[in-house]
């Protein structure tokens, strides 16, 4: 019993270290955005700025077209959070609750993706979408959602899929239910948990990708914010108290998307962890 205990009171220390160091470097990202630049250096480091610059925040704003890159990302956040968690939740349910030639073969295909590093496909898709047109258009950023959003997202909602029992088809199908009936009607509400999880991790991968609006968008008037922030770097790389506001102003939507669905999120993952194979 001493020895449970003790252990974990290591657990609960361990814990607070790891939130501590997580914490940090967010806190001193705020701090450091409401500073001017020579504070942000200045030996012994400051705790607090002896006066608030909110005004940082409004300069981000005046010198990016802030509205024309927040409108860019949403037209590609939209599409992509509703494909990826439409699409997614579609192969899952049929992975896990449909009998088709080589299911199996297939869902490792999908898991085999998994492992690929982006950038050994970047070049060939690249070359397709230039063969097709796509480059300079929001395509090659949107239409990949609609077939899945990625292997971690199948298979994520496949195992969540897998958790539920299958007495639940065999009842309704007894009672005349269609598979489409079975999916929208008594699937989805019961995955509620899973489908916030993967809209959270898509929004995520959206709001932060850089790569992907760099190789496609040439045109500015098409950037979206990650790529407004590298041009307030390239423009004003001296100026780190607009680096450190432009950056705090990228991260809050992010935290408060989460907070919002944290209730979800959490249950989600933890549902999906302890789902059969």
């Amino acid at each position: 019993m001493k020895l449970s205990k003790t252990f974990k009171w290591f657990v609960y220390l361990a814990l607070i270290v790891v939130t501590i160091s997580s914490v940090i470097p967010f806190l001193w990202l705020v701090r450091s955005s409401l500073m001017t630049s020579s504070e942000i250096f200045e030996f012994p480091p400051k705790l607090l700025p002896e006066s608030l610059m909110f005004s940082n925040y409004s300069d981000v704003f005046n010198l990016l077209d802030f509205g024309t890159y927040l409108k860019n990302t949403m037209i590609i956040m939209v599409p992509v959070m509703l494909g990826t968690v439409f699409t997614s939740c579609m192969c899952g349910y049929a992975f896990s609750r449909l009998d088709f030639p080589f299911k199996n073969f297939w869902f490792g295909l999908i898991i085999a993706t998994m492992m690929l590093p982006s950038a050994v496909t970047m070049i060939p898709t690249f070359i397709m979408w230039a063969k097709v047109g796509g480059v300079d258009t929001f395509l090659p950023l949107i239409l990949p959602a609609f077939f899945g959003g990625g292997g971690f997202n199948v298979f994520l909602m496949r195992q969540f899929f897998a958790g539920i029992p299958k007495e639940l088809d065999e009842a309704a199908i007894l009672d005349g239910a269609s598979y489409y009936q079975i999916f929208f009607k008594i699937m989805l509400p019961l995955v509620k948990p899973a489908l916030m999880v993967v809209g959270f991790f898509t929004f995520m991968n959206v709001w932060n990708d850089f790569f992907g609006p760099l190789i496609y968008l040439n045109d500015e008037s098409k950037h979206t914010l990650a790529l407004g922030l590298l041009q307030l770097k390239g423009q004003y790389s001296s100026d780190w108290n607009l680096m450190m506001a432009a950056s705090t102003a990228m991260t809050i939507p992010a935290i408060i998307v989460f907070f919002i669905g944290q209730k979800y999120f959490i249950q989600g993952i933890s549902l999906t962890s302890g789902s059969k194979g």
